[in-house]
């Protein structure tokens, strides 16, 4: 029988660990990119996922809110990518569905569709990425049909979106995982 009363997913074992050592406050965004370029390398690194990592942060002070990583293929859930991930993890710490432009994104890679439609109803006010679209799709991951000017629409929607904000090391990450031979969906 199908318990269908509730649903959770498993942060990899590491991850509480690395959560409980971040810093109380982000020193600036390269500071809050790094962590999520570390995430995205970790979850390589010890085989709990692919290669991508996010983290919510205050966008006041810098507070780590929520940290995620892409949990696809352990979970078996297509939906568990690092945004979503970070994004729950955060929500579900604040008690809220909605940060109401009190919080901001870093994603060691630009968002895919399902992403894309994710982060304006979660309410934050500013998006970081690492990585580009066409690294992604180097990297042989499938990102969907995205708008070419997606960026404009975000920022209609209050939404600050900055590129490349170490690109060369989320692409570093990309490319080990391809090397590893890391599963491609």
């Amino acid at each position: 029988m199908i318990d269908n009363r509730s649903f959770s997913f498993s942060m990899p074992d590491w991850i509480t660990g690395f959560f409980g050592n971040l810093p109380e406050k982000f020193s600036g965004i390269d500071d809050a990119m790094r962590c999520a370029v570390k995430l995205s390398s970790e979850n390589v690194r010890c085989g709990t996922g692919g290669p991508f990592g996010a983290v919510v942060f205050s966008a006041a002070d810098m507070r780590p809110l929520g940290v995620g990583v892409n949990l696809v293929v352990p979970e078996a859930c297509s939906v568990l990518h690092a945004e979503i991930v970070a994004l729950c993890f955060a929500e579900r710490m604040s008690g809220s569905h909605s940060f109401r432009g009190t919080a901001a994104l870093c994603s060691s890679s630009e968002p895919c569709a399902m992403c894309m439609g994710a982060i304006p109803w979660s309410g934050v006010c500013a998006l970081y990425c690492g990585a580009r679209d066409s690294d992604v799709r180097e990297a042989g991951f499938d990102e969907g049909d995205k708008p070419p000017a997606w960026t404009d629409l975000y920022a209609r929607r209050g939404i600050e979106v900055h590129r490349d904000v170490m690109r060369e090391e989320a692409v570093s990450v990309l490319r080990e995982y391809r090397r590893c031979g890391g599963k491609i969906y």
